[in-house]
C-alpha cells in the first residue's frame, strides 16, 4: 500500500483536543474528502487515525481525532504528516502527474547531464517549480513542452531543456 503525504498536523486548537491542519491539497478543505487518514512522524511508518469531527474555522481546517481529548494530547501530534492511500486519488489524464509522482525522479538535461533528484516542488502562482538536489540545490520551472521535455515514471527520469549556471 503506497501512502502519499497530503498535509501536516499543526498546533492544537482549544481545550477539547482539536488540531489545526496544514493541507497540501490543491483546495485546502479537500483534504477532508479523503478517508481514512494515516499519520507518520517520518513519512515511513504510517498509522491509521480516525477523524471524529472536522470543520473550517477562519478559512483553516481543524479536526478532532478520536481518543484525542486534551490540548496536550493534540500537541503530541504536532508536526506529524498526514497521508492517504495513493489509490484514493483520481486518475489523471495522460501527461499529468501528482507532485508525489515527480518526487525522487532524476533530472537530466538535453545533453545528458544529471542535475540530481527532485526533493520537492513548490507552487509559485505562475507555475510549479521542481527543487532538485545534486551537488547543489537547483530550482527548475515545471513548464511541460518548453522546459520539461519528458517525464518517464518507469525509468524515474525527467528530461529538461534547462541550463544550470
Amino acid at each position: 500500500m503506497k501512502i502519499i503525504n497530503v498535509g501536516k498536523i499543526g498546533s492544537s486548537y482549544g481545550v477539547q483536543g482539536w488540531i489545526k491542519i496544514v493541507s497540501y491539497t490543491e483546495y485546502g478543505v479537500s483534504i477532508l474528502d479523503y478517508k481514512p487518514w494515516y499519520i507518520s512522524k517520518d513519512q515511513q511508518n504510517w498509522h491509521p487515525i480516525d477523524v471524529e469531527e472536522s470543520r473550517l474555522h477562519n478559512k483553516r481546517v481543524i479536526v478532532k481525532f478520536k481518543h484525542i481529548n486534551s490540548p496536550e494530547e493534540a500537541a503530541s501530534l504536532t508536526g506529524h504528516f498526514i497521508g492517504i492511500k495513493r489509490s484514493q486519488l483520481p486518475v489523471l489524464k495522460k501527461d499529468e502527474f501528482y507532485w508525489s509522482d515527480l518526487e525522487g525522479l532524476t533530472v537530466i538535461n538535453k545533453d545528458g547531464q544529471v542535475y540530481g533528484t527532485v526533493i520537492y516542488l513548490i507552487e509559485t502562482g505562475s507555475n510549479d517549480v521542481l527543487v532538485v538536489k545534486g551537488e547543489k540545490e537547483h530550482a527548475i520551472p515545471y513548464l511541460p513542452g518548453s522546459v520539461i521535455l519528458s517525464v518517464d515514471l518507469e525509468k524515474k527520469e525527467i528530461h529538461v531543456d534547462w541550463e544550470i549556471l
